[in-house]
């Protein structure tokens, strides 16, 4: 759309866009040629086509809650589009928790992913060239390859801190908190010994483990120039915390929500409006994400107020239907750069209710 467009103009060709890119997807899982076995026995069993009868966002109605339990108890091969038989494919899990984790297969998402996300990069907070540092989650998740896919897309590389979340979810829940912030301080002894050896000019950390690392050195005299930050929630005053006290506002901060199953939800600059609150946005048309009603989850909840995160992700690789993220947030308004719904003050599901464990996050 050209510059003069209205703002209703622009949601309008983005809501089409969507509407075109999800008709592709939808085809491509389900027809015989192309299609996921798991998609098309499912079909078989629920009596319809999708293929044929789905050709807008609002049709996916007709679909259930993805359950999560299918990407336990499912074997990988049966998320495999037949398009990809005989492609190797990647086995990413999800999170922190404990018990079998959920996996998915992928391919190319996480780069896809990430290669859209470098483009919303300010160069001078994350110079071209410059050498990055993970403290993150690794192992089995993507994250780990994304990181150094968007270290290596811009021209540098990446140095990564070891980091196992289940080992901490599972010291929490069991109540060793000694133990765990042993592991944790065991980590930032490892990251703080990479920032005094090596030349670093961008981070990657969760939101708890970068505070620990400003408890430890001063990031912006270790030659940090920008920080790239995710995790479950961050609060306001955390937020506030994290770039005038922990960064000491001199180092680019950039927050974003994202997880294996959706990619990443990328936020808008702060404004002093937001009183440090950050907004979110998926990354449409490829994932889709609305805040919805706990007690009625056909309805989206008004605008400014909570409701319970529903994902819906769309690439080949991967179909996943109105899946009710264990996250609550705000619903919130479009914005220029992302012409769709956004999600603000993200927190666990029941967190004001009971007490959640969000370990490393």
């Amino acid at each position: 759309m050209e510059s003069s467009s209205t703002p209703s103009e622009v949601a309008a060709a983005a809501e089409s866009a969507l509407d075109v890119h999800l008709r592709e997807v939808v085809r491509w899982h389900f027809s015989a040629e192309t299609g996921t076995p798991f998609w098309l026995d499912w079909a078989r069993r629920a009596g319809w086509d999708p293929a044929a009868e789905v050709t807008r966002f609002a049709d996916l109605a007709r679909f259930p809650h993805f359950v999560d339990e299918w990407l336990r108890d499912e074997p990988p091969e049966r998320w495999v589009p037949r398009a990809f038989a005989g492609r190797p494919y990647k086995v990413f899990e999800t999170g922190g928790t404990t018990g079998m984790p959920k996996q998915r297969v992928s391919w190319d998402d996480h780069l896809v992913d990430y290669t859209e996300f470098s483009k919303t990069l300010d160069d001078a907070a994350f110079p071209r060239g410059a050498s990055w540092l993970m403290i993150g989650p690794t192992g089995p998740r993507r994250l780990r390859l994304a990181i150094e896919h968007l270290a290596n897309l811009r021209g540098g590389s990446c140095f990564h801190v070891d980091l196992d979340p289940r080992w901490v979810v599972k010291l929490l829940g069991q109540k060793e908190v000694e133990l765990a912030n042993r592991y944790k301080d065991h980590v930032v002894d490892q990251a703080a010994m990479i920032l005094k050896h090596r030349r670093v000019g961008c981070l990657f950390a969760t939101p708890k483990l970068l505070e620990a690392l400003g408890e430890r050195l001063s990031i912006p005299a270790a030659g940090i120039k920008g920080v790239f930050c995710g995790g479950t929630s961050m609060t306001h005053q955390l937020v506030r915390f994290l770039v005038e006290e922990v960064l000491e506002n001199k180092v680019a901060f950039v927050p974003t929500y994202g997880n294996t199953l959706m990619g990443l939800a990328c936020s808008r600059p702060l404004l002093p409006e937001d009183n440090w609150s950050v907004t979110y946005y998926a990354p449409q048309p490829r994932a889709v994400l609305r805040v919805v009603d706990p007690g009625a989850t056909d309805r989206l909840v008004d605008y400014g107020r909570f409701g319970r995160v529903e994902l819906t992700t769309l690439t080949q690789e991967f179909f996943l239907p109105r899946f009710l993220e264990r996250d609550e947030a705000e619903r919130r308004h479009p914005c220029a750069l992302y012409p769709w719904d956004g999600v603000g003050d993200v927190r666990p599901w029941g967190m004001l209710e009971k007490k959640v464990v969000e370990g490393v996050y």
